[in-house]
């Protein structure tokens, strides 16, 4: 028998409100199962369904062969045996980090002071956190309450862990530290559910990923199925969504502030390493400041809408500009596009043409950067609009390769 059993589970706050509508599913034992979905698809209400925080409408929930749903059930128990992180820490402001994973032990388990102290000191040394033990929760970062609010539930030594989106609440500086506990973890034999919207993290600790959509597990799998082979039409579009970024350039597009933030948030999302993530924003910015939003201003209507597609673990870097909003782009792009070298597929596959290809790129960087030299000093009396223009062409010509187009109105780019 599986250690979880959920059976048509259906929870509906109101005829309107229903968060989950039949939820079917069998977890086994030293399992690790990564929720995934759009916001509000039921899958924290899951996660609280289990646990009991929230009573289900209708339908069961067995326990290692308990059914928690049943009139009379022993929700103590079932806490003793099942931990949860929240996205929100939920520590006691006024009790030190040692004292808030001892509490918990004593109250459930009834352990002595002694015997709680020693455990919570045993785990808040496995989170790397022994030297915060007589903190309090205000002089702790972000990352550091969540890996005490871990340490609280291990010490209960539960046989399952939910975790309910354990980063969302955390700055993006502080995710790492939480997701190294939690792959550690991972491997330690512990039955785990883990809501989360980091997909790396989801791909590489998961045995089965369930995807959530419209208040149902409407697709499971392993990872690789999930995320490179998914079944169903909903799925393939969430995974393709989550791997790209989209943003609308017109004339009303003056949230410059906005659209970088968004970008940056995206690849730092998609784990895209230093100079990739800097050329993704080097290519969209000089594009849109020095060539787009000028031809369109110019022209007075229209409009351009880009995707950057990051692929599988950041690897297809791909910049798709639609023109069909605006027709004369084409051209403009086209004009662009003349120094701009093509995608040479052929170079690729020996390492010795692969150093020819890296010899030649940096030629060109240097010749890119002596040109733009010369340009500036021959061109000094030209208008400055023209100057940065010729500076932007310089920038795009060492970060973009130009590749097939992908229908009559959109030219594509792969970003270095």
């Amino acid at each position: 028998m599986s250690l979880i059993q959920i059976r048509n589970l259906r929870k509906e706050y109101s005829p309107d409100v229903i968060p989950l509508k039949s939820v079917n599913a069998d977890i086994e034992a030293g399992e690790v199962i990564s929720i995934i979905g759009p916001s509000g698809t039921g899958k924290s209400t899951l996660l609280r369904c289990i646990n009991r925080l929230e009573t289900p409408t209708s339908g069961q929930i067995i326990v290692d062969g308990t059914d928690v749903c049943a009139p009379g059930a022993d929700l103590a128990k079932l806490r003793r045996i099942m931990g949860m992180v929240f996205q929100s820490f939920n520590l006691f402001p006024h009790k030190m980090a040692v004292e808030n994973i001892m509490l918990p032990q004593q109250s459930l388990l009834g352990r002595s002071a002694r015997e709680a102290y020693e455990e919570a000191m045993k785990q808040l040394e496995r989170v790397g956190l022994a030297d915060k033990a007589r903190q309090y929760p205000d002089e702790l970062s972000g990352g550091q309450k969540q890996r005490v609010a871990i340490a609280r539930a291990l010490a209960m030594h539960p046989q399952i862990l939910l975790f309910d989106e354990p980063t969302s609440a955390l700055d993006p500086t502080m995710v790492s530290e939480v997701l190294s506990v939690i792959r550690d973890l991972a491997g330690t034999g512990l039955t785990m559910l883990l809501v989360t919207h980091e997909m790396r993290l989801a791909r590489h600790v998961s045995d089965c990923v369930f995807f959530m959509q419209d208040g149902e597990i409407y697709e499971e799998g392993s990872p690789e199925q999930i995320f490179e082979n998914p079944l169903r039409e909903g799925t393939r579009n969430f995974i393709f969504r989550i791997r790209s970024w989209t943003y609308t350039l017109s004339p009303a597009s003056r949230d410059f502030h906005g659209m970088t933030g968004s970008l940056e948030k995206f690849c730092k999302d998609q784990f895209l390493g230093r100079r990739q993530a800097m050329n993704c924003q080097l290519a969209v910015e000089e594009l849109a400041v020095a060539f787009l939003l000028p031809a369109i201003e110019s022209a007075g209507k229209g409009a351009f809408n880009l995707t950057l597609f990051a692929g599988e673990e950041g690897t297809e870097r791909k910049l798709m500009i639609d023109c069909s909003d605006f027709p004369e782009g084409k051209k403009l792009l086209e004009d662009l596009l003349k120094n701009i070298p093509a995608e040479r597929r052929s170079s690729k596959g020996s390492p010795a043409a692969q150093d020819a290809e890296s010899a030649k790129s940096s030629k060109a960087a240097e010749t890119s950067k002596a040109k733009a030299n010369a340009m500036e000093a021959a061109e000094s009396s030209r208008a400055k609009a023209d100057s940065m223009e010729a500076a932007s062409a310089a920038i795009l010509e060492n970060v973009l390769r130009r590749l097939p187009d992908e229908g009559e109105d959109t030219v594509v780019f792969r970003i270095l």
